[in-house]
């Protein structure tokens, strides 16, 4: 996942804490390792390097790319799986160094949803171009994992997985877990709000931990695919409550996505949402 991931729950009997933890512990290394563009012979590694050949994918596979699809539509192209091989042009580690505008354009070339053949359960992408789930696969990794601890138990929990959150319940004996939401320019875990979740997702996007910085410019890492630039006007941060970490995710990576348009774009949504600038 990239980040830290923890479980918190409410109960006094260990066995049955460490069982629901290690169930989550499962699904979580089960969709890394399954999902994950940095690890060998899984499904995105043999979708990667296929050359141009067709590579058939399972149900689970098949369903992402179906929703990274409907992303990329609902976003004008915006949200697009196959950008991530910008990062050969962009580090975000709060350097100084802007990329050379060439060799952004060069890369755009295997850049574009709109030139992979996804033909379900084939998936068709032309040499060099590749696909990276990252931007939906923790979200999607914390509602499987709500998933599992619904079907076993009635214990009120919440999951966090680098700040990708969902709660299960609540006990009664408080008035919903708290929240907090950082501060975009803190140099610790200073909260400018706290939320009180009941249930369901909440998920944040933004710049605080990924940027470049150079003549006072902050870049943020939330690129446009159509320029391989970042977005710009965006908020520092968008924080999202919805019914599942997957909507609240895709909302507020939206948002960041239409820069100036994201508060008028999330007071179209009808949900809760906080947004920093």
């Amino acid at each position: 996942m990239g980040s830290p991931c923890e479980l918190l729950l409410e109960s006094g009997d260990r066995s049955v804490a460490r069982k629901l933890i290690q169930a989550v512990a499962d699904e979580a290394w089960r969709i890394e390792d399954k999902f994950s563009r940095y690890l060998p012979e899984n499904i995105i590694d043999r979708i990667n390097c296929s050359n141009g050949e067709p590579v058939e994918t399972d149900e689970e596979t098949a369903s992402l790319l179906d929703f990274a699809a409907t992303l990329t539509e609902l976003s004008d192209g915006r949200f697009d799986i196959t950008s991530g091989v910008l990062r050969e042009a962009w580090k975000f580690d709060g350097n100084d160094k802007l990329p050379d505008a060439t060799a952004v354009s060069a890369i755009l070339e295997r850049v574009g949803w709109n030139k992979v053949d996804w033909s379900r359960p084939r998936l068709t992408l032309q040499p060099e171009m590749q696909i990276d789930l990252g931007g939906i696969g923790k979200e999607y990794a914390v509602d499987k994992a709500a998933g599992l601890l619904l079907e076993r138990t009635d214990i009120s929990c919440l999951i966090n997985f680098g700040g990708d959150i969902f709660a299960t319940g609540i006990s009664t004996n408080t008035d919903g877990w708290q929240v907090g939401i950082e501060a975009p320019d803190s140099d610790g875990r200073i909260a400018t709000k706290v939320i009180r979740l009941m249930n369901g997702g909440l998920a944040t996007s933004g710049d605080a931990r990924r940027f470049l910085l150079k003549d006072g410019v902050r870049y943020g890492h939330i690129l446009n695919p159509t320029t391989g630039w970042p977005v710009t006007d965006a908020p520092r941060s968008v924080t999202v409550a919805a019914d599942t970490c997957t909507q609240a995710g895709m909302l507020a990576t939206l948002a960041m996505l239409k820069g100036a348009d994201a508060e008028s774009f999330l007071d179209q949504q009808d949900i809760q949402f906080w947004c920093y600038r």
